[in-house]
């Protein structure tokens, strides 16, 4: 990356949930400077005077200009952004991987904080707490109904410092409380393991700094398990993005020496790049190269990329050049679409300007923006579909997104779609509040029950696939009145192993 640009900072893509696309360039005085609306300025001007002087009660004004800032650049698109102090600290500490905190990986459950995991080594796994642990307090804050994010902020603090936490353990059918330390921690990003003979499943949850290492120590870890490893996973679900040079990395590691990742394309000069399997693209250390010392078979290894409506900007990157070079076969649901890239410009030592500056665009010249990457094989995530599909946000919902390039994004097409989308989450999220337990709950990722995860398994090994669109033909075949004769459910053969394809000579 140093190669590229003359100062180096992050570079990050991802959603709004995540560590959000960013490109950081080098901050230039431009010779020809668009003149100021001096007319528009003494407007705004006169605005603030009458607030700060007639409205009923004293207003700071420094939240005054905060809050005209952030109005006029959250109006541009959905992740153009004003970053104060404290947004651009935990901008900084969603790309690095490190937090203070008490150290487990959650999600909510029946208005509850269920802990997936506690991070190895961390205060919760010293102090005890458990996989499917469901918090119901907070120090003295009840967790029921409270949005995860708030829960986040409440079990974080500085180090040293305590919190109260109330577990309720459903497998001991009993309620108790554990005090923990808040230390810093490292978020492990990259976790794997042998599925099946010859198999391997390697999940990354974001792309950190540290990402790209952990992955290939990850990778030859596969191959001392079982040297002649014939297929990976590569599961990509519900990542939101992270480290541009890490997604790279990650692409590099089973493309040819030197092809094409991803390219963006800006106004500005600096905004034009093409980043390519080279370890000046994706190595933070100049001279290293993190890819050297992997197994040769990882370059012709049979791979599947899982991926889902979660899976977005840097998840893309990867998927959309293992797709391109037919590398690598990808299945699960269409992805999130987040194909624009940002430029974060320091305004002083604590705060921040995160702007729109370029789309990105695939190995074969393709803007993913507000489409998203097809899956070669439409699985959903249960044999019976997707209970929840409606109410997954995609690019394409956000009414500013900024479009493809070719179709604007207030188009009638668009509207009509983002009108019958809106249309069937709201159906949707009724009938989930009238009867809640109808849903099933879905199967966490690399588990035996995972669906997805067993479909990718059965195109590593051969076996037959069965897609989304097989799964609805036999629902529909078997509401119909019975034929005299019966056939097998409807399965889809794989295909044969990908290869890497020639590099792209332009």
């Amino acid at each position: 990356m140093a190669g590229k640009f003359k100062i180096a900072a992050w570079v990050t893509v991802g959603v709004l949930t995540g560590a959000l696309a960013t490109l950081q360039l080098q901050a230039m005085a431009r010779n020809a400077v668009s003149p100021l609306p001096l007319e528009e300025l003494q407007q705004f001007a006169a605005v603030y005077g009458l607030i700060k002087a007639d409205y009923f009660e004293p207003v700071e004004g420094k939240k005054l200009v905060h809050d005209a800032i952030s109005g006029m650049v959250n109006s541009l698109d959905p992740h153009s952004e004003y970053l104060d102090q404290k947004s651009f600290k935990e901008f900084r500490e969603s790309t690095s991987g490190k937090f203070v905190g008490v150290g487990i990986e959650i999600t909510a459950e029946d208005g509850l904080v269920k802990v997936v995991s506690p991070i190895e080594g961390s205060p919760a796994a010293h102090a005890g707490i458990q996989a499917g642990d469901l918090i119901t307090r907070i120090d003295d804050t009840p967790v029921k109904g409270l949005p995860l994010n708030q829960a986040v902020k409440l079990m974080r603090g500085k180090p040293g410092t305590k919190v109260t936490l109330t577990i309720l353990r459903k497998s001991e059918n009993r309620t108790f409380n554990v005090t923990v330390t808040r230390e810093e921690i490292h978020v492990q990003s990259v976790r794997g393991k042998m599925v099946a003979p010859g198999s391997a499943w390697v999940r990354i949850t974001q792309f950190q700094s540290d990402t790209l290492p952990d992955f290939t120590r990850k990778i030859e870890d596969f191959y001392k398990q079982d040297p002649k490893l014939k297929g990976i996973v590569l599961d990509l679900r519900n990542d939101p993005g992270g480290l541009l040079e890490s997604a790279v990395g990650v692409a590099s590691v089973f493309l040819p020496r030197d092809v094409v990742i991803v390219s963006t394309r800006g106004q500005i000069p600096e905004a034009n790049v093409s980043y390519r399997n080279t370890p000046s693209d994706y190595s933070r250390t100049p001279g290293d190269n993190p890819l050297e010392g992997l197994p040769a078979g990882v370059k012709t290894v049979r791979l599947v990329v899982l991926v889902n409506g979660g899976s977005a900007s840097a998840s893309e990157i990867v998927t959309g050049a293992l797709k391109d070079y037919k590398r690598a076969v990808v299945m699960g649901t269409q992805t999130f679409g987040k194909g624009s890239v940002q430029t974060v410009l320091p305004l002083g030592p604590d705060t921040a300007l995160k702007l729109t500056t370029a789309r990105y665009y695939t190995p074969n010249g393709e803007s993913i923006q507000a489409k998203g990457i097809t899956p070669n094989y439409f699985v959903d995530p249960l044999p019976t579909g997707d209970p929840y599909a409606a109410l997954r946000m995609r690019e394409v919902d956000y009414k500013n997104q900024i479009g493809t390039g070719v179709e604007a994004s207030d188009s009638s097409s668009v509207k009509e779609a983002l009108r019958k989308q809106e249309e069937a989450r709201r159906l949707l999220e009724a009938e989930i509040e009238k009867d809640p337990n109808k849903f099933p709950k879905l199967p966490e990722y690399g588990s035996k029950e995972d669906w997805q995860m067993e479909q990718a398994l059965n195109y590593l090994e051969g076996k037959p696939v069965v897609t989304a669109k097989m799964v609805a033909d036999a629902q529909e075949k078997n509401a119909k009145p019975p034929a005299p004769t019966s056939s097998a459910g409807p399965v889809q053969k794989p295909a044969p192993a990908p290869r890497p394809a020639k590099p792209d000579s332009k």
